[in-house]
């Protein structure tokens, strides 16, 4: 494959070997368009995505434990990802540099009615993973294992990788959280709905959105698509309503959260915070509502800026947040 692991060191700013929760998937380096454009400022701003990266540092900044598993290109971008990760404390003892595969990059046009997207990630190391790579005592060591459709839809090898992965968490007892984020850029429906479908089945905690569920179930109503996951086999569910905030369900309980109260500026990345905030929470107490309003604080907020990290808070601020919101 071409790939080394990257030297993760206590004074690289990595955190403990053995993190409670594992992300997995494709990184890219994103440029929103900011529109309009100020005097005094590039017309993108660079900035960082992909979903279970995302994910990751969104639980990181809530004080969870957090590890990395993907491959990036020996390029700047990858570079650049790597300085990224290190600083907010994730663990990158599992990523992989790869010597001829890039990282992927993407650009962003905010408008009105929502987000348009330009790719270039084919190809991309991230893609070329496969189930050989993936690290079974670092995976059984943790309490969850975060993944996504979208790591499942870039490549046949890396949706084989995230069933892997999904396989040794759940021989060693490892909690398995699943985003069905739906990307038809990458993927025809059919495949998605048998992809997506299959994981839900492997999953413990469904982290579904709404406008995905919609497609991928053929159902309407919130309750409906909650329930089939729960019968999928999901324990947790917490299906994100967008400005209508998150159901959040189990066999025996249900609730709605409402939004946070923001002004909005840009949505890039708020599905993907409160994933990793709903993560670290649950992993520390167990309780998925009281995970769900967390989650629903960190997604709200990170929307008042660009991109998925600008504005993505931290545990003190989301505390703060809390205590003030009736």
């Amino acid at each position: 494959m071409g790939t080394t692991p990257t030297d993760q060191s206590p004074a690289a700013g990595g955190s403990p070997s053995k993190p409670d929760i594992v992300c997995l998937g494709e990184p890219m380096v994103e440029f929103t368009r900011r529109d309009p454009f100020p005097a005094d400022a590039p017309v993108y701003q660079q900035g960082f995505g992909g979903d279970t990266s995302n994910a990751a540092i969104a639980a990181a900044r809530q004080g969870a434990s957090v590890g990395y598993i993907t491959a990036i290109g020996d390029d700047a971008f990858g570079a650049a990802l790597l300085d990224l990760w290190r600083g907010e404390g994730v663990d990158t003892a599992q990523v992989q540099r790869h010597a001829t595969a890039k990282t992927g990059i993407y650009f962003i046009t905010p408008h009105p009615s929502g987000r348009s997207f330009t790719y270039f990630r084919e190809g991309s190391a991230a893609s070329r993973l496969t189930p050989a790579d993936m690290p079974a005592d670092y995976i059984a060591a943790a309490k969850i294992l975060h993944v996504s459709a979208i790591s499942q839809a870039i490549s046949t090898s890396a949706c084989d990788a995230v069933f892997q992965a999904i396989d040794i968490a759940r021989a060693h007892h490892v909690l398995v959280a699943y985003d069905s984020n739906l990307r038809l850029n990458l993927w025809p429906l059919g495949r998605a709905r048998a992809v997506t479908h299959e994981a839900m089945r492997l999953c413990d905690i469904a982290l579904p959105s709404i406008d995905d569920s919609r497609a991928l179930t053929g159902l309407e109503k919130a309750d409906d698509i909650a329930d089939f996951y729960l019968r999928a086999g999901a324990r947790v569910v917490a299906l994100k309503l967008g400005a209508d905030g998150a159901l959040i369900a189990t066999a025996a309980q249900r609730t709605v959260i409402p939004a946070y109260p923001v002004t909005p500026v840009d949505a890039t990345g708020a599905g993907d915070a409160f994933d990793g905030a709903f993560l670290a929470a649950y992993c520390r107490d167990g309780d998925p509502f009281a995970a769900g309003k967390r989650a629903a604080v960190v997604a709200a907020l990170t929307t008042t800026g660009y991109g998925a990290l600008s504005t993505l808070p931290h545990a003190a601020e989301v505390d703060q947040r809390l205590a003030a919101w009736k």
